[in-house]
């Protein structure tokens, strides 16, 4: 049974990795992790405020030892409360591929275009395989367009793709009037990947202390089916790879992102919780699927629930939701 996949140009002996997480902070974790069956490791994320942080002491553009900034980011971290630095990160890097025979992906989480971008050059310098971008950013100006969001993150990968070597991956939002077409738009900016989706932590307020109340919930299947909806949307219709994250609890959700299309699976609340031996539980329980449906290779699997073949993809999904509302029985 042939279960390889291809994802960013590498093959894969099956599509089941690590994606970002605190897995990726320490060697010995990222050593269990390739020792358990994963088949790549996403480190974790590099943010841009450590990065100009430590260059030029400034936080989006603000001192933080100046009185005048001190409101606006007071909510941020200090240096010393993320586990690695820049520089101890491109070491860390570093020291895992020379440790780890499966691929390593490099994580830089930013929101704009400053020059935090030139550290990726010393992510591939210190043996990244690939990078994933992770530009997250809650837009709170009512006056900046959608557009503009558009153009600010299909100009960051131009610009990466300028300066790398390495393949890219871009992990992604949902929150786009017209997803597909900024899908579309990152295909032709260079980008090899597409990850969906980043997750966007909301928090809630606590009434005692009415203030806001930021915290990390794992996530569960009941999060997988927007990310299915547009694998099966874009499989067959763009370029770059195409990875899921977010939802995927269980090898039932594994099978069904594979079938929507998706090329690579991404796990870390499934491997927060069960740990990096879970992988093989994954690669097992869709072996048997395949085996009990007479599959021989995932090439069998991959895309056959997608919107590829339909001939109207968007009056098939008006006419899926329309036959949703209809069928509620009190």
């Amino acid at each position: 049974m042939e279960t390889a996949t291809s994802y960013l140009g590498f093959r894969l002996p099956h599509p089941f990795m690590a994606g970002a997480s605190p897995l990726g902070w320490h060697l010995d974790t990222v050593k269990r992790l390739e020792d358990a069956g994963c088949a790549a490791v996403v480190l974790h994320s590099l943010f841009e405020e450590q990065v100009t942080l430590a260059a030029g002491g400034r936080i989006r553009h603000m001192d933080p030892l100046n009185e005048e900034f001190a409101g606006a980011l007071a909510h941020f971290p200090s240096a010393g409360d993320y586990p690695l630095g820049p520089d101890e990160y491109a070491r860390h890097v570093s020291r895992v591929k020379q440790a780890v025979k499966i691929p390593v992906i490099g994580s830089l989480n930013g929101t704009t275009a400053q020059s935090w971008l030139a550290f990726s050059r010393i992510i591939e310098q210190a043996g990244a395989d690939a990078l994933e971008l992770n530009l997250y950013e809650v837009v709170t100006d009512v006056t900046v367009p959608g557009s503009h969001i558009e153009h600010q993150l299909v100009d960051v990968v131009k610009e990466l793709k300028r300066v790398l070597k390495i393949p890219i991956a871009v992990k992604l939002s949902p929150f786009f009037a017209a997803f597909g077409n900024v899908a579309k738009q990152l295909d032709g900016a260079g980008a090899d990947g597409l990850v969906m989706f980043n997750r966007f932590y909301q928090p809630d307020i606590d009434i005692k202390t009415m203030r806001p109340s930021p915290k990390v919930e794992l996530s569960t299947s009941a999060e997988l089916l927007l990310r299915l909806r547009w694998l099966a949307i874009l499989h067959g219709r763009v370029r770059p790879s195409l990875a899921v994250t977010g939802g995927v609890a269980t090898w039932d959700d594994g099978i069904k992102a594979l079938l929507a299309g998706a090329d690579a699976v991404q796990m870390v609340s499934a491997l927060l919780r069960h740990g990096p031996a879970y992988v093989s539980a994954m690669r097992h329980g869709l072996e048997q699927w395949m085996e009990w449906h007479k599959l021989t290779r995932l090439d069998e699997v991959r895309g056959r629930a997608s919107l590829k073949q339909t001939a109207d993809p968007a009056a098939f999904e008006r006419a899926n939701y329309i036959r949703a509302l209809q069928s509620w029985r009190s």
